[in-house]
């Protein structure tokens, strides 16, 4: 689908112009909003076929995947069997698994116009899903022949890097980039091409055949120390000194020790180490170099969030944490993760510093240009 991203908040066209508040509202994040606005403009342009997908495409984003089945089925009363609405349902079946499914309407959409590139784009990411690597291929190109598109490229981008063919993904993925409208679409792009040089370190392995810590750092460009295969079930002082020999190696060298959360005794052994005092997130000072450090992050902290934000935006420090849960694919801010956990149970991982530096060395790491010696 096409991302509200890919229009222009205030066209001329007065039908365009209907939507304008509902794409603002989607791109400042208030969905609720976002939505009604939508459907108040569908109330009253029931034939605007942009704002039925882009209404699909913000229930999509959100996981509702009945309700944009729902939105689709809606379509089609509207639309009548067509190629544009056979396209949203099966978008929406695409979203339900049922990938056999949609296919069959996605061909069916195809027989009522070839040249809707909408229908090729969702056909080969169907193809993707249900493993066709190489018929998916071949959709994308139709639909990027047809109308080329950002999306299309991304999605392209995936399916190469997904196979292994690193260097082929990133040549998609920079075409997304030099391809995109709007600055979100192109940072995104620009993401992906960090991962996949990340993913690239290790081939030829795929993705699919990674360690859970290699992943973890080919998506979120985070070093984990305890990556190697085996061994007990660290605890805090060995992930502390594994992470005083990663910083020694590296050369790095800090101004401060910033903790957040419980006192740990394994933070005054790193601060003695370091041979800096122990503070508090009140004496942080993004000037200093910071070591900010916690047992785990604290996504629902807020001050928590705001300090590995400040050590990225001031360029310099960078932030540890002992343990990080295994399931929340989400960037927590942490530039080192001691272990993986799952569930609170850490996983009986060895500690291989080798590896992990040759990972931090990586042009492509978190902290990559930020100043790491005060």
């Amino acid at each position: 689908m096409r991302t509200t991203a890919s229009y222009e908040l205030f066209p001329d066209a007065p039908s365009e112009r209907a939507m304008a508040r509902a794409r603002y509202l989607a791109r400042e994040g208030r969905i609720a909003d976002a939505e009604k606005a939508y459907r108040e403009v569908l109330a009253v342009h029931p034939d605007l076929k942009p704002c039925w997908a882009e209404c699909f495409e913000l229930l999509r984003r959100q996981g509702r995947r009945e309700d944009a089945l729902h939105l689709a089925e809606g379509a089609l009363a509207q639309f009548g069997d067509a190629a544009f609405p056979l396209a949203l349902k099966g978008a929406a079946l695409i979203e339900l698994d049922r990938y056999r499914e949609a296919i069959a309407v996605l061909e069916q959409a195809v027989e009522y116009d070839p040249d809707l590139a909408l229908v090729w784009h969702e056909l080969g990411y169907a193809a993707f899903r249900l493993g066709d690597k190489n018929r998916a291929l071949l959709a994308l190109d139709r639909a990027f022949a047809l109308e080329p598109h950002t999306e299309t490229l991304r999605l392209r981008g995936r399916i190469l890097r997904d196979a292994g063919r690193y260097q082929a993904a990133e040549v998609a993925y920079e075409g997304a980039a030099q391809a995109a409208e709007h600055a979100e679409q192109r940072e995104a792009a620009e993401r992906e091409i960090l991962v996949t040089r990340r993913y690239a370190f290790y081939a030829p392995r795929r993705p699919e055949d990674l360690a859970p810590a290699e992943r973890w750092f080919a998506e979120t460009g985070s070093v984990v120390l305890a990556a190697a295969a085996g061994g007990d079930v660290p605890d805090d002082a060995t992930l502390v000194h594994a992470f005083l020999d990663l910083a020694s190696d590296s050369g790095w060298r800090f101004g401060q020790v910033v903790t957040v959360g419980p006192a740990l005794p394994a933070w005054q052994a790193l601060a003695e180490e370091l041979r800096l005092p122990l503070s508090g997130r009140a004496a942080f000072d993004p000037e200093a170099v910071p070591l900010v450090v916690a047992q785990r992050p604290l996504p629902g902290d807020a001050g928590w969030s705001a300090l590995p934000s400040a050590v990225a935006r001031g360029g310099a420090g960078l932030v540890f944490v002992l343990e990080q849960a295994a399931e929340d694919t989400a960037v927590t801010g942490a530039d080192v993760i001691g272990v993986l956990s799952d569930a609170g149970r850490r996983h009986a991982r060895g500690i291989n510093v080798a590896h992990a530096l040759s990972e931090a060395q990586h042009p492509a790491a978190r902290w990559a240009g930020r100043r790491l010696k005060p």
